[in-house]
């Protein structure tokens, strides 16, 4: 059912803020263009007010989810081609098109470490996509190959490489052309005033790696430290070069240490660690140095005859203890405000969070979100087989090696290595109100605005201000998904 003159209401119903509240108000958008409008302006400068009026009882309308790390679903990887570009075409509609149902509307495809010569082909494969009835494919996500061996996780440890020559290396190893600055990547695609996202994951600590992060982020991708062993000197110098987010928090990196809280605590980066007079003695090349002495870290790793039988998150190779050393500063001014604090000389990156209940406790996702919630982003991670209607056994996944699925949980077969998940997004914005106590609304939060912020699109998704895309999911008051709407036009509805 269509409106007339285009103009939908959605009335009777609870919208979700961008600072996480919930407010009964009404909300109109406008299906012919797939935008949310400013409706007093649309009443009183167009004369005009929709002629389809929804009500919705009282449910929860949220702007549509955002999952910024999926490496597949419906029974399709998007780090396999089989030389056939149509097939694998074939495989991103389908996805767009069923994901839908748990009320993720834009999402971004990521890729795992490869061999090398697959890269370029994927890549230019997955440039921003979208189509009636289905959600948004966004760009990609290249996790790997710059990562690190020793926190490789279900990654193939024979093609992770180090980025000897800096930028060249991520050049030759992604293609140059998807590394374009982002105009004109942008332009280079088929979709006309499209949406356009690059995440790169990698190890700061790798050879070469953080002499890149600069020239990266000005061609306006987006990186993200994961998969590493940095320690908090290494972490931070990251993140001041312009680093933006932490790849599924606590999994695939050291363990929160309270000498060396390495990435973790970048959550809780102090004021007086973090400004321009740092009083550690102890800077970034210091800190390299120092890595590269602990011989452990690497030769242990090097020595196993295999992948180890134990969760990303476990798979841990000793902390250095390094409590920074530190000295006196002369003049430095103290705070005399209550409540005010010292702002920091760069920005805390965002992080994600797979809250299934396996891959984080829920005293460590209520942890992280304490210490810094603007940052949350809740993502799936999920495999090939997510499907919310697969059942539980043992699935094919490539290079002759399958999954286990039971439930929520994802492994390895024969080990107990975690390999992503098979959580909906929905289902993380639930337990995320469960295991930290906050409201819906915020949790909802965490799975829009945050990550469109993030990715530097908050105009267009993860909002319901005027002008956006009117992607929306209607929810329950429990978090069930009830429909989704993608550019102004109902896509899914659930079977009563």
């Amino acid at each position: 059912m269509t409106s007339p003159n285009g103009l939908i209401c959605f009335t009777n119903c609870l919208l979700p803020t961008e600072d996480g509240a919930l407010v009964q108000q009404d909300l109109w958008i406008d299906e012919r263009r797939g935008v949310v409008l400013d409706s007093h302006k649309t009443f009183f400068q167009r004369k005009e007010r929709p002629d389809r009026i929804i009500d919705l009882g009282g449910n929860i309308l949220s702007p549509g989810f955002i999952d910024i790390q999926i490496n597949g679903a419906y029974n399709f990887d998007f780090s396999v081609y089989e030389g056939d570009d149509e097939a694998y075409r074939a495989g991103l509609r389908r996805v767009a098109e069923n994901i839908v149902e748990t009320g993720v509307t834009s999402l971004l495809p990521t890729i795992i470490t490869q061999e090398r010569s697959l890269y370029p082909k994927l890549l230019h494969l997955l440039r921003p996509y979208s189509a009636p009835n289905s959600a948004t494919l966004l760009g990609w996500h290249a996790e790997g190959p710059f990562i690190q061996f020793a926190k490789r996780g279900a990654h193939a440890p024979q093609f992770l490489v180090p980025a000897k020559e800096q930028v060249k290396s991520f050049e030759d190893v992604y293609g140059r052309e998807n590394l374009a600055e982002s105009e004109d990547w942008l332009m280079a695609g088929d979709a006309q005033d499209a949406v356009g996202v690059r995440v790169i994951t990698a190890a700061p600590e790798v050879d070469g790696v953080m002499a890149s992060v600069e020239e990266l982020v000005r061609r306006g991708v987006v990186f993200s430290i994961g998969h590493s062993i940095a320690t908090t000197d290494i972490a931070t110098a990251a993140v001041q070069r312009g680093a933006r987010l932490i790849t599924h928090l606590f999994n695939a990196m050291p363990q929160l240490h309270h000498r060396d809280p390495s990435i973790i605590g970048l959550l809780g980066a102090s004021p007086h660690l973090s400004s321009p007079q740092s009083p550690t003695s102890s800077g970034f090349p210091a800190a390299v140095a120092g890595l590269q002495r602990v011989p452990s870290l690497v030769k242990r790793a090097a020595a196993q005859e295999g992948p180890k039988a134990t969760s990303e998150a476990f798979d841990d190779v000793q902390t250095p203890p390094q409590t920074p050393v530190l000295r006196a500063q002369e003049g430095f001014e103290l705070g005399l405000q209550k409540g005010k604090v010292a702002d920091l000389a760069f920005e805390r990156p965002f992080y994600e969070l797979i809250v299934d209940g396996i891959h984080s406790h829920p005293n460590s996702v209520r942890l992280a979100y304490s210490a810094y919630p603007e940052g949350c982003i809740l993502i799936t991670d999920a495999m090939k087989i997510l499907d919310p209607n697969l059942k539980d056994g043992v699935h094919e996944w490539r290079d002759g090696k399958r999954f286990v699925k039971a439930g929520d949980k994802l492994y390895l077969e024969g080990t107990d290595t975690l390999a992503g998940s098979v959580v909906t997004l929905d289902k993380c914005v639930r337990n995320f109100s469960r295991f930290t106590g906050c409201s819906l609304g915020e949790a909802i939060r965490c799975a829009t605005f945050n990550p469109a912020r993030c990715l530097g699109i908050e105009r267009r998704k993860g909002t319901l201000r005027p002008g956006a895309d009117a992607d929306l999911v209607v929810l329950d008051r429990k978090g069930k998904v009830l429909s989704t709407w993608v550019g102004g036009r109902e896509v899914w509805k659930r079977s009563e």
